[in-house]
């Protein structure tokens, strides 16, 4: 199995972000708690400055790349949109070429994003899988690097803000924490490990995108079309096998969520803390609802992946009803 990123790994890849990235907070919300009957921290990934944890793994996998090898001129990569602002960035900060591949349909707002980090933008096929393969493609044939959704670079990155959880909340019983293609539970994971502490993860997935699901259920490699329309961060159809190993050893468990209850916990999220949840940001805080009579009395943190909701969903989230 590939290994985590060591403290030290973690130590350092925090000193290089955060020129760029202070520590978000964690906060706990009276109103979000209410009704739980436990101790509720909402780790804010939201404040970043593309509004998603993303970003810690794309400037410390821009560093990596831009060391190793330095004629490196331009950089591809295929996203619904969090990674893809994340590498926009990152590779703007330091000077390459961005070319971002999406899905046709993809979150307008996070296209337009995209874009004004820079990107060139292109959009293929029906799902993210289309988009990865066409990348695939491109960067072949224009000399582009072709950045990954998963690498231990970008796990060490996003391991940042498991280690300041950890630092800023003692004794946590549990993380609740999405995964789209993994780089999120395993960064939190390797926090834990690196910590040596025994706080249990569970990992989030949309009930609509359920590869990591089954493929942990089965305890064997499983692919699943998705099919969400409201947690395109999630969207994953084929999991990624590193970091598949690593939620098969480490996780305490896999929640399904629908869109419904995803909406739900959004509308629910921008109420009690006037914070933006993106459907697949909402996707832990919707676990914890959904298990919330498991969690009586423990201290309990979810994390809050991302705030870039396109304002469809946020209408149709604003208009929900609890």
């Amino acid at each position: 199995m590939p290994s985590l990123p060591t403290l030290s790994e973690i130590e350092s890849a925090k000193a290089l972000i955060r020129p760029c990235i202070h520590e978000t907070p964690a906060y706990r919300w009276p109103l979000l708690e209410a009704g739980l009957g436990c101790e509720l921290w909402l780790k804010h990934e939201n404040h970043t400055p593309v509004g998603a944890f993303k970003i810690r793994g794309g400037l410390v996998y821009m560093d990596e790349l831009k060391r190793q090898q330095p004629e490196v001129r331009g950089v591809i990569a295929a996203t619904t949109g969090n990674h893809g602002q994340s590498i926009a960035f990152a590779a703007k900060r330091n000077g390459l070429r961005a070319v971002i591949v999406v899905p046709h349909g993809n979150n307008p707002e996070k296209n337009a994003a995209m874009r004004s980090l820079g990107a060139e933008l292109v959009e293929h096929g029906r799902e993210f899988q289309e988009a990865l393969e066409y990348s695939r493609e491109l960067a072949v044939q224009e000399g582009l690097h072709a950045v990954p959704s998963f690498h231990p670079w970008l796990v060490r990155g996003v391991a940042t803000y498991g280690v300041e959880l950890f630092h800023a909340v003692k004794d946590l019983d549990v993380v609740f924490v999405p995964i789209g293609l993994g780089s999120g539970f395993c960064g939190v994971t390797a926090a834990r490990e690196a910590l040596g502490l025994k706080t249990k993860i569970i990992g989030v997935v949309s009930e609509h995108a359920p590869a990591y699901a089954l493929s942990f259920q089965q305890r064997q490699f499983v692919e699943q079309a998705s099919t969400t329309r409201v947690a395109e961060g999630v969207a994953c159809k084929t999991p990624n096998r590193e970091a598949l190993e690593h939620v098969m050893q480490h996780a305490h468990e896999i929640v399904t969520v629908n869109d419904e209850e995803a909406v739900a916990a959004m509308r629910e999220i921008i109420q009690a803390t006037h914070n933006t949840a993106e459907g697949a940001g909402a996707l832990a805080f919707a676990a914890l609802r959904k298990r919330r009579s498991e969690w009586l009395g423990k201290r309990v943190a979810c994390v809050l992946t991302g705030g870039n909701a396109s304002m469809h969903i946020l209408r149709e989230a604003l208009a929900s009803s609890s």
